[in-house]
């Protein structure tokens, strides 16, 4: 953080240099204000950073269609239907004799009056397979014996089914490694550790290498590729996750920069012939191999942060230019025809004009004579600067029905292993990999409708992985985590002597520690230490001692209070 400049002198300073400085202030409060005011509704920033307070209530951007509720007319609904070929049947027969004249009843002459299903899964449960071999001696005396299968190398081992099973859970699902294992353990009753688990996806990953290049390559030649890329802690230090993906497939790659770096490393974004659809952050337009198409969903939240700065009208009017562009694309998308040249051409002309308009408003600020470097920018002109130079990337998707209007296939690639790093088992770092890649299987919630049996889900997330365990304990069958014991200081020591735990209807409670002489309590210290002659001097020896028996009457009515008697 830069050092503050010292407050100046006011009664040194001028009308002119007064009013100077009253500008600067309010451009500095204009600053901060606008930097408070950005959320996730307005700007880039993730909806985590909203903090709890309660949200505002906004105008959401897609507006109201006017349509029911629930289904609309047309829609292809999906319900459970019965099969021809059920897996078992359970028959239910009419009683043996008639209610009405008690005769015996036919019953291999009944018919199926009404056919139900009922679709469940099977309880699950682990099965062992014992595999043996065996050896044979032959007459000549030669010995001959078999051979356990390559799979088989261990005397007791997890078989495929569960191994893919928890590489499915913790990569696919994105489960941390121990509920992952304690969920296997609950479904099959079969006891697997996290750090088993952890080895499982390392194998996957060094098995599906192969698959993962064959997938970058597919991505290097894909016409429309989506790219982004989010932060991710590995080793205690900021790791850049990079992701590529269509609607097929999903790339991922770890790096220590984020950067051009870090896009020449990986080799999938350079020298590649196509569409390139990203957020607009500078290095994507180092790549000027093939064309650019920005993410407009990025661009309407800016576009409601600056209506909401200045007032004005223009950021509306784009934004609904944008929404209506997109509404006309995706039916003339769905109807198989493309907009012809004049449309183009009329959404150009409008979208010019509204950039125009906002031009005129938010006028570029200048250095004032003599001063040198570029002057510092509003926000309102900087988003009309980026749909001045852009305006090709921006409308893309109305020339090129095969462009998306968002980059949101790379932002929900980027979701989930930011959601499986916030919830994960351990903070314990991984070693920084270089390069690795993986693909998102039909079964992941957001990423890519192929054909990928979860079976062979290539567990590249292994290097954005955070589940490197720790020395812990397990508590209820969860492990917690510890980090080395932190020394107390003389004071602490001291102080943390002086209460005990003990426990109180069930509950552990932190007390203050009696006062103790020796070791023993007050009271059981005078009874060893005390001076005999002295207290039976005094009449009280053999009276402790029957007080402590319970047989003693007392008569006087000061004695009986002193030992807590009553009459």
């Amino acid at each position: 953080m830069p050092p503050k400049p010292p407050r100046p002198d006011l009664t040194q300073l001028s009308d002119t240099d007064k009013d100077r400085l009253i500008d600067v202030l309010f451009a500095r409060m204009d600053a901060l204000e606008a930097k408070l005011g950005m959320n996730s509704q307005n700007s880039s920033k993730p909806p985590s950073s909203d903090g709890l307070a309660k949200k505002q209530k906004t105008s959401s951007l897609r507006g109201k269609s006017g349509k029911a509720v629930g289904g609309q007319p047309g829609h292809k609904g999906s319900t459970l239907k019965r099969v021809a070929e059920p897996t078992s049947t359970k028959d239910y027969p009419p009683p043996s004799h008639c209610n009405r004249c008690h005769s015996a009843l036919a019953l291999e002459q009944a018919q199926v009056l009404e056919r139900r299903q009922v679709f469940d899964v099977p309880a699950m449960s682990f099965e062992v397979v014992e595999h043996r071999v065996y050896t044979v001696v032959c007459a000549c005396g030669q010995r001959h014996d078999s051979v356990f299968p390559a799979a088989v190398g261990d005397l007791a081992q997890y078989g495929p089914n569960v191994r893919a099973l928890g590489v499915h859970l913790t990569q696919g699902q994105m489960l941390p490694y121990a509920r992952a294992a304690e969920l296997i353990g609950e479904m099959t009753g079969l006891s697997v550790s996290p750090a088993t688990l952890l080895a499982w996806v390392g194998e996957a990953s060094l098995a599906l290498q192969g698959t993962a290049d064959l997938i970058a390559r597919q991505l290097h030649h894909a016409p429309v590729l989506c790219a982004d890329e989010s932060g991710l802690r590995v080793d205690g230090k900021l790791h850049w996750m990079h992701v590529a993906a269509t609607a097929e497939l999903t790339w991922y790659g770890m790096h220590a920069k984020r950067g051009l770096d870090a896009i020449v490393a990986h080799g999938i974004l350079p020298k590649r012939i196509g569409v390139l659809v990203h957020d607009c952050w500078a290095p994507y337009w180092k790549l000027d191999d093939g064309l650019h198409a920005l993410c407009n969903a990025h661009l309407l939240r800016e576009l409601v942060y600056a209506q909401e700065v200045t007032g004005q009208q223009w950021p509306t009017a784009m934004t609904e230019l944008l929404l209506n562009a997109q509404r006309l694309s995706a039916a003339a998308r769905q109807q198989g025809r493309p907009f012809d040249a004049d449309a183009i051409a009329a959404f150009t002309i409008v979208y010019n004009d509204i950039v125009r308009q906002g031009e005129q408003l938010n006028p570029p600020q200048l250095k004032p004579d003599g001063s040198s470097g570029r002057c510092k920018q509003s926000d309102a002109y900087n988003l009309l600067r980026r749909f001045r130079l852009h305006a090709d990337a921006i409308l893309r998707f109305i020339a090129d029905p095969t462009v998306p209007f968002s980059n949101n296939i790379a932002e929900r690639a980027v979701r989930m292993p930011k959601v499986k790093q916030k919830y994960r088992d351990a903070s314990a770092p991984l070693p920084a990999p270089t390069i690795s890649a993986s693909f998102a299987p039909a079964s992941t919630r957001y990423a890519n409708r192929g054909t990928a049996c979860w079976k062979c889900y290539a567990a590249h997330l292994l290097a954005i992985r955070s589940c490197q365990l720790r020395s812990g304990r397990t508590v209820n069958n969860r492990i917690q985590y510890h980090g080395p014991k932190r020394k107390l200081t003389v004071a602490q020591k001291r102080e943390k002597a002086q209460f005990m735990t003990i426990f109180i209807n069930g509950k552990q409670r932190r007390v203050r520690r009696p006062v103790l002489i020796d070791g023993l309590d007050p009271d059981e210290f005078y009874l060893r230490n005390a001076d005999s002659i002295a207290l039976h001097q005094d009449g009280l020896w053999e009276c402790i001692a029957e007080a402590e028996q319970g047989d003693i009457a007392f008569t006087d009515a000061d004695d009986a209070d002193c030992f807590g008697h009553s009459g």
